[in-house]
């Protein structure tokens, strides 16, 4: 089965990895300093200088014994190539890309299929998931973590529902932030620049014997994009635009350990501030008089206790608790002549109206981990998960849902060449009030010591999230004016109103990779090279809009995706070079109803693909000078999106001081758009695509 992607692969496929493959076997192997601390039986901790994974199996493991593809984006990274928002680091991966949708809501997905939520990925902070409990979306600009915290990112590229269950369906997104203990002291850091950015960030923390802490804030501020289209709003000029965003963020992270067995792990926070939306964005078809900006008001709470049983055994049991309050409000005016046919001279109808939503997310699980043998390793779990909701608008009351899984994951080692991993999560949810299986098996052959091929087969489900099985929308007016002949609509839904039929079913994916993982010495400095080629079928896709007065969500669409995927990395004592590059072919077919042209069947298929670009890549280069000066550049690229191309060019320039009681530095941002062209959307305008941006960080 593993081999049968490999001859489906088209001509340009077959040759590039016919090219390639050979190359990197035969290429320079490892010089007898990588070999020596190359590890045969590794066990949960090990000395190695292959990179470790953590998050695509549960299992701790290196880079060339885990099931899949996956990308590390050390923090470090992040703050050296001078990246200023959360969403943007993950320009940095292969076969994903980002922009803006609804104008100012930033998003990424790994492969497309995206309509206006990134509802395939899931995504979790320190291992709470992050993503919003009814509507299955991410919401980048409101998540409760700080650039300058993060450890490092893992990105599973490819299904890993085995692990996480249904929303990892194409992948899953790992924070990892830094520990308490290595954040002792004081850090200061604040950036400004074009378009209203600002970014303050402030820690404090401690360690005293077996106690840690850290409490950090967090204030962030932009302006968003300078106009809207003057096309799209039926307007002379280009009006200005409503969507920036104000955010106050509270963190704080402790660790009490309990002799050298046992430790509890504590994290809290809270978000508070706005989103801005635009009156001439939402709202419009009731005539908008202000601007319907978001209060947002949110926090968390998680907790998490450890268990060392022995060298070989240990577990974990954690919970967390997520609020998610959102207070959108607005004044609209219905021209009743317009819409509802009334005769002319007839008064407009005003009133408030609302989109408040709050949702909270209970989680709780149990992982255990043993080493069976030197060469069997076990993870295994069970979880459980329930969303609640309460919408007077998007569901005209309340509700929730639950999901409750067992999961496994088995590594065996029966030589020293070759390692299988065989995983699956048993998951039953209340959305379909079905139970689901997704498996994984994978089998990774050492073709040399730090040279692995991989062949992996995965399956994945996805159900549908609360808003797309059971909207029941509809806007209720308050305060309606005038009073003496509208009265009788005060407390009462008025204008378009919707009520999901609930007949969707589960998404499925299969997916077949085959993937190579090596490292070499290479002139002093050390090459980290991993090439994919992936084959999925995804079925059932759930596809169309969800606005409305134009919802036609079904089941409706299939996809067929087939390319390859390239990162690669050299690091030398004062330099590091990064590159990646994505191809990616697709087929879409519509299977749902026959619509009344083909054109409006070719829509379902579009609206999944709008962040599906066929070329993709990123390259990177730091450099660190003397006196403490270093740089760094970074290109990024994307084409055939709606409006066209994406490219940008980043440079960086710092200067650091240390000193043994304090360290601070000041570094300049620069960011050249390369096309003039809206990022994906029409409004999405920049007028200068020269941006500047300030620095400054202090540690002491």
């Amino acid at each position: 089965m593993p081999i049968a992607p490999f001859i489906s692969l088209r001509p340009v496929h077959r040759a590039l990895i016919t090219l390639l493959f050979p190359t990197l076997v035969a290429g320079p192997v490892c010089g007898d300093e990588l070999d020596q601390n190359f590890s045969q039986d590794y066990s949960f901790i090990f000395d190695s200088p292959v990179p470790e994974v953590l998050t695509t199996t549960r299992l701790r493991q290196p880079k060339s014994k885990v099931p899949g593809s996956t990308t590390i984006i050390q923090g470090d990274l992040i703050r050296d190539l001078g990246i200023l928002n959360l969403v943007e680091v993950f320009r940095l991966v292969p076969g994903m890309t980002v922009a803006y949708v609804g104008s100012n809501k930033p998003v990424t997905s790994y492969h497309g299929t995206v309509a206006f939520d990134q509802r395939r990925l899931q995504v979790q902070i320190d291992g709470r998931t992050a993503y919003q409990p009814s509507l299955a979306g991410v919401e980048w600009n409101t998540m409760p973590v700080a650039l300058e915290a993060i450890e490092r990112i893992e990105i599973s590229r490819g299904p890993n529902s085995a692990a996480y269950g249904i929303n990892a369906f194409l992948g899953t997104i790992n924070i990892i932030t830094r520990s308490p203990v290595d954040s002792q002291g004081v850090q200061l850091h604040s950036s400004f620049g074009r378009g209203g950015h600002k970014n303050l960030y402030g820690s404090v923390a401690d360690t005293q014997d077996d106690f840690s802490w850290r409490l950090s804030y967090q204030r962030r501020e932009d302006d968003g994009f300078d106009e809207q289209s003057a096309d799209v709003n039926n307007t002379s000029e280009p009006p200005p635009f409503n969507n920036g965003y104000e955010f106050n963020h509270f963190n704080y992270a402790a660790t009490q350990e309990y002799g050298s067995n046992h430790s509890l792990e504590l994290r809290a926070g809270v978000t508070d501030g706005i989103d801005e939306e635009d009156k001439l964005r939402m709202g419009e078809e009731f005539g908008a008089q202000t601007d319907p900006n978001i209060i947002v008001d949110d926090y968390y709470l998680q907790a998490r206790w450890n268990t060392t049983l022995s060298e070989s055994h240990f577990f974990h049991v954690q919970t967390a608790y997520q609020n998610y309050n959102r207070r959108q409000r607005w004044r609209t005016c219905a021209d009743l002549t317009a819409i509802a046919g009334a005769p002319p001279g007839t008064p407009d109808l005003c009133a408030h109206t609302n989109q408040d939503m709050e949702e909270s997310r209970l989680e709780f699980e149990v992982q255990d981990t043993v080493a069976l043998s030197p060469s069997t390793r076990l993870v295994s779990g069970a979880g459980y998960r329930e969303d609640r909701f309460e919408s007077d608008t998007f569901f005209n009351g309340n509700g929730s849902t639950y999901q409750a899984r067992l999961f496994a994951n088995l590594e065996y080692t029966p030589i020293n060449w070759l390692t299988f991993n065989i995983g699956g999560n048993l998951e039953k949810t209340s959305s379909l009030d079905d139970t689901f299986f997704s498996p994984r098996l994978a089998a990774n052959f050492q073709l040399a010591k730090n040279h692995t091929l991989r062949f992996v087969f995965s399956e994945a489900v996805r159900t549908p999230d609360a808003f797309e099985q059971s909207a029941d929308w509809g806007y209720r007016a308050t305060n309606i004016e005038p009073a003496a002949l509208y009265g009788g609509f005060e407390g009462q839904r008025v204008g378009p109103q919707f009520q999901a039929p609930g007949t969707l079913r589960e998404e499925h994916i299969i997916s077949r990779e085959i993937s190579y993982f090596g490292q070499y010495r290479l002139a002093g400095g050390l090459l980290s090279t991993e090439i994919k080629y992936f084959y999925d079928h995804l079925r059932d896709v759930i596809s169309g809009y969800l606005i409305i007065d134009e919802w036609d969500l079904d089941n409706n669409v299939a996809l067929d995706q087939q390319g390859f995927e390239i990162e690669a990395s050299i690091e030398f004592p004062t330099s590091q070079f990064r590159a990646t590059y994505a191809y990616m072919d697709q087929d879409g077919e519509y299977r749902g109803a026959p619509k009344a042209t083909a054109g409006e069947e070719e829509d379902f298929i579009q609206l999944e693909s709008r962040l599906t670009v066929r070329h993709s890549g990123s390259l990177a280069w730091i450099q660190r000078y003397g006196y403490d000066i270093s740089s760094a550049v970074a290109y990024y690229f994307a084409d055939e999106f709606k409006t066209g191309p994406f490219e940008r060019l980043d440079l960086r320039l710092v200067k650091s001081v240390y000193t043994p009681r304090l360290s601070y530095e000041v570094a300049v941002v620069f960011q050249h758009y390369m096309n003039s062209n809206p990022i994906l959307s029409r409004n999405n305008i920049i007028r200068d695509r020269n941006q500047f941006f300030i620095e400054a960080g202090l540690r002491f």
